[in-house]
């Protein structure tokens, strides 16, 4: 932990209080234009309730009007998140406070709590694999079509790609999905709408944990909670989306407070302590609460090796501390995993499913288009297509070079050089951005830790820019308009004019939000652990 404070900001004056309001409703009406227009352009059920509900099954019959709902939606909640930020911004004089922050991101996921899934149809997977489950088969052995039949309700929901495929999911994903689907037989809206509760609850999580995480190490909660939970990657994907990522990270961060809550604060070169009451019950804690969140998604294992540093480095640093931190991480993670598998009867079959997502090749993921490229050099020069074989050989390079870096970061954590969970942040987003399959969402996983940590205004401007690109990467995947490509662009013409008509608003009204703020951030200063 970091001895680190950063200084006590002053609250809101009334005139900026009026400002924040402006930009809740803005965001507030935007997220209301992207419910709307999910019932024409999400990713509704194949058999779809509203069509049966007068008035909202119009959206569904008007396919251009509801994707430009849509998207003017999405851009007044990311405009909404970039005024915001103006007033979570580090050295400031006045800063809104943390129940602000959190009250305006209640205000904008909750028209997003009830609507049908948007940006991606793996919730349909979800429903599935946690339908096989339920009945007793193997998820990692059968896909959906396989084990259900295509003709089931649940299996025509699955994008057509991942109906013969394993689940990738962790088996306790699965089991609490497998418990939904005893409730809601195939009932698929409810079963939509369990599966985001699930979300929501690792959305929460996040809520709790970052903030408390940010104070630890220096960083302003107002700050962390406005770049890492109320990001439009969140509100967009891990809501609207209801993906598991949510659950995942959730648990990871709240592994990482529990685990540190009780370690004492220090800087290099300190004399350890010695144990606090109750801190190994609390490490341990941690350490299981985060491999729950591996047994939802593999990629939280990566916060054991980081969390083993803090350890390492709260004990004497040296390497005898390392390698029993690191033993007692094993340990914890071994026992826990163990007890989840056997527990919940899957046992270690999701082992040999985690390339599943590899299957897939992303447009905006870098190590594909590199094979994409290397595929057309070939066959340019005559040598034949060979995208396939390159995919494979660059995802395994990509691999060991986000594992290399992984190392590398363990090592200055441990060295006193950087943050370990800065480290851990960076890691994470090697891993996701040198995979193949690379969605905008799984960047969330290096965002939100190091939106609890990395103080630089140069990140923040980073983090800021590459959040609100993504956030449009991902259309509204409700129709396939049949081939008419002039309707999308028809659509986004549109909402490009009800949002610059919306920014006419907010200048007439608050047009100090159009204003770039003179603040200067104060410097970080300390070094943090």
């Amino acid at each position: 932990m970091s001895p680190v404070r950063p200084p006590e900001a002053g609250a809101l004056e009334p005139a900026e209080l009026r400002a924040l309001d402006v930009v809740r409703r803005l965001g507030t009406v935007g997220a209301l234009f992207l419910a709307l227009g999910s019932l024409g352009a999400g990713a509704a059920p194949v058999l779809n309730p509203v069509q049966d509900i007068p008035v909202l099954r119009l959206f569904a019959r008007i396919p251009t009007v509801s994707l430009a709902m849509a998207f003017t939606g999405m851009g007044m909640m990311v405009l909404a998140w970039l005024m915001l930020g103006r007033f979570a911004r580090p050295g400031r004089a006045r800063l809104a406070s943390r129940p602000q922050l959190t009250r305006t991101l209640v205000m904008w996921l909750t028209p997003l709590m009830v609507i049908p899934p948007l940006f991606s149809r793996d919730v349909y997977s979800y429903l599935a694999q946690s339908e096989i489950v339920h009945r007793g088969m193997d998820p990692y052995s059968l896909g959906p079509a396989q084990a259900l039949g295509v003709g089931d309700p649940l299996t025509s929901g699955v994008s057509n790609m991942w109906r013969e495929t394993p689940a990738p999911y962790g088996p306790l994903f699965l089991k609490l999905g497998s418990l939904i689907s005893g409730v809601v037989g195939d009932n698929i809206v409810a079963g939509v709408l369990l599966q985001r509760a699930m979300a929501l609850a690792g959305v929460v999580l996040i809520i709790w944990a970052l903030p408390r995480l940010a104070r630890r190490f220096g960083v302003e909660p107002a700050t962390a909670l406005w770049l890492g939970a109320a990001n439009p990657l969140v509100l967009f994907h891990l809501v609207a989306g209801a993906h598991n990522e949510a659950l995942g990270i959730g648990l990871m961060l709240a592994g990482l407070e529990l685990g540190i809550r009780r370690l004492p604060v220090r800087v290099a070169g300190d004399t350890p302590p010695p144990l606090a009451r109750g801190e190994l019950l609390f490490i341990v804690l941690g350490a299981t609460v985060i491999t729950l969140g591996a047994a939802v998604k593999i990629n939280a294992l990566i916060a054991l090796g980081f969390f083993g540093v803090v350890i390492a480095r709260r004990w004497h640093g040296r390497i005898a501390d390392l390698l029993r931190a690191g033993a007692l991480m094993t340990g914890v993670f071994a026992v826990v995993m163990v007890a989840v598998c056997y527990g919940t009867g899957l046992g270690f079959g999701w082992v040999g499913a985690l390339g599943t997502p590899g299957l897939v090749r992303s447009w905006i993921s870098p190590t594909a288009e590199l094979a994409n490229l290397g595929g057309v050099l070939g066959i340019a020069l005559g040598l034949g297509n060979h995208t396939d074989s390159l995919v494979s050989i660059i995802q395994l390079a990509g691999t060991l070079v986000a594992g290399l870096i992984t190392v590398k970061f363990l090592w200055d954590s441990f060295r006193w050089r950087c943050r370990p969970i800065i480290g851990l942040g960076v890691s994470l987003g090697a891993f996701m951005m040198l995979h193949v399959a690379m969605q905008p969402w799984w960047l969330l996983w290096a965002v939100i830790p190091l939106a609890a940590a990395a103080g630089t205004s140069r990140f923040r401007v980073a983090a800021t820019v590459l959040s609100a690109v993504l956030a449009f990467l991902a259309g509204p995947p409700g129709s396939s308009f049949n081939g008419r490509s002039f309707v999308p662009l028809q659509a986004y013409a549109a909402g490009i004019v009800v949002v610059l008509v919306a920014l006419l608003v907010v200048r007439r009204t608050a047009p100090s939000l159009l204003r770039r703020d003179r603040t200067r951030p104060a410097p970080l200063a300390g070094t943090a652990s």
